[in-house]
């Protein structure tokens, strides 16, 4: 009989921090999935398996793999068990404003970003509106795709002004966060508003960069604004509609 290893035999303990316990426990069954110690259509060991593992409560390990769940990283076969997504499917509420590479990261996604251009010059008139510019201001636009391994999954157009740049922008790290790299210069967004249609890819987009050009993609435009309200990034995000989905929040209104 083949001997059946058990996954968690080499995890390490719950490293005491801020978060609540289901959200740790939750961490930590990521790092096995991303680690490929749970790979796509295995069953996960039981909530018992998990509870002794970790040092946690059957309703505490729950609560976790109810997280990991609903961000499409498990799926519940009834009668069966709970078993490891195969193509996993990022779930995130549209409230939460998030970078791209965030967003992937906690889907368990292994992310690369590849810079396809970097460029500065003048703004098209729907960029000079968006981002409130004057008649004499420039851009920086960047081109980017989100791999996870060698698959594309989310192109990304990102429009800004260029003040906020070196002369050089070939001193910018590109594969970095743009939340990020404006906050340290004090103008990190902090609300946005976003408009989400279902798009199939121009032919000859999907040609030049090797993306699927069968399936819908979801193409999110948003305009990121800091608390002063000042325009710092207009950006048009192509996502992969078989890996990506949004919830939305709706409340009935008082009569």
């Amino acid at each position: 009989m083949p001997i059946v290893t058990d996954p968690l035999e080499t995890l390490q303990p719950v490293v005491t921090d801020v978060r609540s316990l289901p959200v740790q426990v939750a961490g930590q069954i990521r790092g096995l999935l991303s680690g490929g110690d749970l790979r796509p259509g295995q069953q996960l060991p039981t909530e018992a398996s998990f509870a002794a593992r970790f040092g946690v409560g059957r309703t505490t390990v729950r609560e976790a793999l109810k997280l990991l769940e609903n961000d499409g990283l498990i799926r519940v076969r009834r009668g069966l068990g709970r078993f490891v997504s195969a193509a996993p499917v990022v779930r995130r509420p549209l409230t939460r404003l998030e970078s791209v590479t965030d967003l992937m990261t906690s889907a368990g996604y292994q992310v690369t970003n590849r810079l396809l251009s970097a460029t500065a010059g003048p703004p098209a008139p729907d960029e000079r509106d968006a981002l409130e510019l004057s008649e004499r201001a420039e851009i920086v636009r960047l081109e980017r795709l989100r791999m996870h391994g060698d698959e594309a999954y989310i192109y990304s157009v990102d429009v800004m002004p260029r003040s906020y740049f070196p002369a050089d922008l070939g001193e910018v790290d590109w594969t970095g966060s743009l939340l990020d790299f404006l906050d340290r210069h004090g103008a990190r967004p902090a609300y946005s508003v976003a408009q989400i249609s279902a798009v199939h890819l121009p032919a000859d987009l999907a040609a030049r960069h090797g993306l699927l050009a069968g399936i819908p993609w979801l193409l999110m435009v948003q305009m990121n604004t800091t608390a002063a309200g000042v325009p710092v990034i207009y950006s048009h995000d192509y996502h992969r509609g078989d890996r990506f989905s949004f919830d939305v929040l709706r409340r009935a209104q008082p009569s």
